[in-house]
């Protein structure tokens, strides 16, 4: 790393608070200026730290955390050290860093942000806008990785793809997972337009891992991957889920991959999307890998080790609590499905709560058919959406005595799960209610917080 200038630097932090308390007083990661400037004069100061190992890229509206979790176990079954970068965090900041499959503890963080941060301001004074939050972050990770060394980072984008800070990384493979229309006020009103930005994290000689996708957002990735000379795998065609059945814990898969089938391999997630994620991830892996087959042991055990936190998790049983992070209509579609196939709830109480920029007609839309009742709730973070406001949308989507309001997370908990466990009340004398609680990653990870102990929460995939 460049020697740190002798200039009149910020304070070096010395916990964690400290950390967070001098990122969240940047530009949030909800407000964006289109620009890689800030990001490459920040990274050019850290002595390009993210040229210092192969990059798997991740991309896409829903699944990319899951997936990158997939990636990042299969390549420590290959004995390679990882680094991985998703966002947003469920639950605590230090989640957006991993080394090797663990999270950097407090002062690992702590370390990472004093790495970079005499270097912040003077980005900051040279271009038209400061660094923002996700900006500064995004450079922590990249700098830990090179420091710690990794073998191959797995990165997450933030947001689209051209102008997301972790574009100044270039993948050797590039993955697009589902495309569908969110985040519209930044990046377009349609899937294909969405895509157009996503498309931006293919670049020259790369390999392109893509989802299933619908056949405008193909066209669009297909013309990406010509333009820069891409290397295309395609789900349903060079690889795919060939088989999923339900199991206790989650399901036995079949994938059919780049090199060869992989079966009976256990997935301890529930949802055909999640059978989708592996596969993609499986891709990911044998593109990097190279030309031989993967070991199938290495494949199941690496998979059998996955946890994805937030994503159709149950987190208390008497009555069963399920967590899921769906945010988007396209995400609550796949949280339906999933219910459908994995589970066998009456009645299923829903608690939700939005942040005020999504679809939540759309969302509640894709969940009415599932929910004998659902409760209006609000994060604490200011961009929530009101309980109020969200129980206006849902009593156009619901009859109106199906909809609850209880502005407090931990109120709207304690009411669903008496409901819950109320199943005779419903036309259920068994009592097989359940609590899903969805809508935001941060409604969810609050949620969390409230019903794991600290020592359940966290930690490596295992």
């Amino acid at each position: 790393m460049t020697d740190v200038p002798d200039l009149d630097a910020p304070r070096l932090a010395q916990t964690l608070a400290e950390v967070e308390d001098a990122l969240l007083s940047r530009w949030p990661e909800t407000r964006l200026e289109p620009s890689l400037d800030r990001i490459r004069a920040f990274t050019e100061l850290l002595g390009e730290p993210q040229r210092a190992y192969p990059v798997i890229h991740l991309t896409g509206t829903n699944g990319k955390t899951s997936t990158a979790r997939m990636v990042d176990a299969l390549l420590r079954q290959l004995d390679l050290r990882t680094g991985r970068f998703t966002s947003p965090h469920v639950e605590n900041i230090t989640e957006r860093i991993s080394i090797d499959g663990e999270p950097l503890d407090a002062d690992g963080f702590v370390r990472a942000f004093n790495d970079v941060a005499p270097f912040t301001h003077l980005v900051d004074a040279a271009e038209p806008h400061p660094l923002s939050f996700f900006e500064t972050v995004v450079a922590m990770a990249f700098a830990a990785f090179a420091d710690a060394p990794v073998d191959v980072a797995v990165i997450e984008v933030g947001m689209g793809g051209s102008w997301d800070a972790t574009n100044v990384a270039d993948g050797t493979v590039a993955v697009l997972l589902p495309i569908a229309v969110d985040h519209a006020r930044y990046l377009g009103d349609s899937a294909a337009a969405i895509a157009q930005e996503k498309a931006g994290i293919i670049k020259p000689g790369a390999t392109v891992v893509v989802a299933d996708q619908e056949p405008d957002v193909v066209a669009v990735l297909l013309a990406r991957a010509v333009e820069v000379g891409a290397t295309v795998a395609r789900e349903g065609l060079e690889f795919g889920v060939v088989s999923t059945l339900p199991a206790v814990g989650g399901q036995m898969v079949s994938l059919q991959g780049l090199r060869a089938r992989y079966d009976e391999i256990f997935l301890p997630l529930h949802g055909a999307h999640q059978a989708q994620n592996a596969a993609v991830a499986l891709a990911a892996v044998e593109a990097f890998a190279g030309d031989q087959p993967l070991d199938g042991d290495l494949v199941a055990a690496a998979f059998a080790e996955v946890t994805s936190p937030g994503r159709l998790e149950v987190v208390r049983r008497s009555p069963t609590i399920v967590l899921d992070a769906a945010h988007n209509p396209h995400g609550a579609r796949a949280l339906s499905q999933a219910i459908d196939d994995s589970f066998t709830f009456a009645p299923l109480i829903g608690v939700v709560g939005l942040m005020d920029d999504k679809d939540a007609e759309g969302l509640l839309a894709e969940l009415e058919p599932h929910l004998a009742h659902v409760i209006c709730t609000q994060n604490s973070t200011s961009r929530a959406l009101s309980a109020d406001a969200l129980a206006e949308v849902a009593r156009t989507v619901f009859d109106e005595d199906k909809v609850t309001v209880a502005p407090r997370l931990a109120d709207a908990l304690d009411q669903a799960a008496a409901l819950a466990e109320a199943g005779e009340a419903f036309g259920d004398p068994l009592g097989s209610g359940a609590v899903l609680v969805t809508g935001s990653v941060v409604t969810v990870g609050e949620a969390r917080t409230l019903l794991l102990p600290p020592g359940a929460r966290g930690g490596r995939e295992r």
